[in-house]
């Protein structure tokens, strides 16, 4: 029997998913099209589950390498040397699992090379007249690392020769995470951490400006959520108004994939499957009282930003108006965080469960 899942990747055969073909078509058009791109979005956010529908959905047509750095300490991105050999190595485990023949997934690693001038000369050879995506998920654990700036000016740099036909390079390359990593020399340089030099056009010079933007929306619509629910209801026959289930859930969640999930999960294990507008009204309650790891986000991120927690203060608790720009830094953190949203060109709160738990949290401090 399938659950609800709120905890780590999403499986099919194990879990009631939301039908994403729709946005995973959208994303293969910008594969398909060659592009470099990044996936940002909040915690939570079914990031790490949309890149492995993905990597199926690409399995046939493309060699997808598809890996992480979430295990990856600070010792992988000591030196140029242990970082080119960590990097080979997660490629090659990657494509175990692929249609790679066997002697192409042992090229992978070849251990002459020690520098990124060598590892760039090895990626030659290994794209040549084949199509290779590389996804690498949590990519922003190494946001302040000098070592990723050098290998992301690396894979800019093997784009624009292919670009001009003077290289053979990775087809598409996405990167996941939370930070937009088109800005991860400015952050290296508000932070101390690297200091460019006059030829490199100050901070602007990013090394990912050749990403193509990301558009697709990642929250579920309520015909997704309701794909859930139907297939829920071909398992248990509970009777439920699909439909209007699906409506009351995006009413409290906007869609926030971890919100629908957990919903559901608390209708289905703690209220005994009351399917009604009532029992999402008290799944709802249920998901307010309770700590998560969202929520322990949600407050962590407003403790540890006072320009947000007061933008969040002034339009929640005291009903400012404030334009949307993300123009400006605290709006567009507030948006990566996944707590803000544009209405009408004023600023939002994403969804009314965080309307709601942040309303209790500043009245509990106050």
């Amino acid at each position: 029997m399938k659950r609800f899942n709120v905890t780590g990747l999403c499986v099919p055969r194990k879990h009631y998913m939301a039908d994403i073909s729709g946005k995973i078509e959208q994303i293969k058009k910008l594969i398909d099209n060659e592009c470099y791109f990044t996936i940002n979005r909040a915690r939570q956010y079914g990031k790490t589950t949309t890149l492995a529908m993905l990597e199926r959905a690409l399995a046939d047509e493309y060699i997808v390498a598809s890996i992480s750095f979430q295990g990856l300490g600070s010792e992988s991105f000591a030196s140029s040397e242990i970082f080119c050999s960590e990097f080979m190595e997660l490629v090659r485990d990657a494509l175990q699992f692929t249609k790679a023949n066997d002697e192409y997934i042992d090229k992978w690693v070849n251990k002459e090379v020690t520098m990124f001038s060598s590892l760039s000369r090895h990626i030659t050879k290994m794209c040549k007249n084949k199509k290779v995506v590389l996804m690498i998920d949590e990519v922003d654990k190494t946001s302040s690392n000098l070592v990723f700036l050098h290998f992301l000016s690396t894979l800019r740099e093997k784009f624009l020769a292919r670009e001009n036909d003077k290289d053979y390079t990775f087809h598409s390359v996405i990167l996941a995470g939370v930070y937009d990593i088109k800005n991860i020399k400015l952050k290296m340089v508000q932070e101390g951490l690297y200091t460019p030099a006059e030829t490199e056009n100050k901070i602007y010079n990013s090394p990912w400006n050749i990403a193509a933007d990301f558009e697709v929306d990642m929250s579920f619509c309520p015909a997704e959520i309701a794909s859930m629910l139907r297939e829920y209801e071909a398992e248990h026959g509970k009777g439920m108004d699909i439909a209007a289930i699906a409506e009351e859930i995006h009413g409290y969640t906007s869609g926030y994939p971890f919100l629908v999930s957990r919903i559901c999960q608390c209708v289905d294990e703690k209220l005994g499957q009351n399917w009604t507008t009532e029992g999402i009204q008290d799944a709802v309650k249920i998901v307010l009282n309770k700590r998560n790891t969202l929520f322990d986000d949600l407050s962590k991120n407003l403790e540890n930003n006072k320009k947000l927690y007061k933008l969040i203060y002034d339009v929640l608790i005291l009903g400012q108006r404030r334009l949307y720009s993300t123009d400006n830094p605290t709006v567009d953190l507030g948006l990566m965080y996944g707590i803000i949203k544009e209405t009408n060109r004023y600023i939002a709160i994403s969804n009314r469960v965080y309307e709601l738990r942040i309303c209790d949290y500043f009245t509990s401090k106050d």
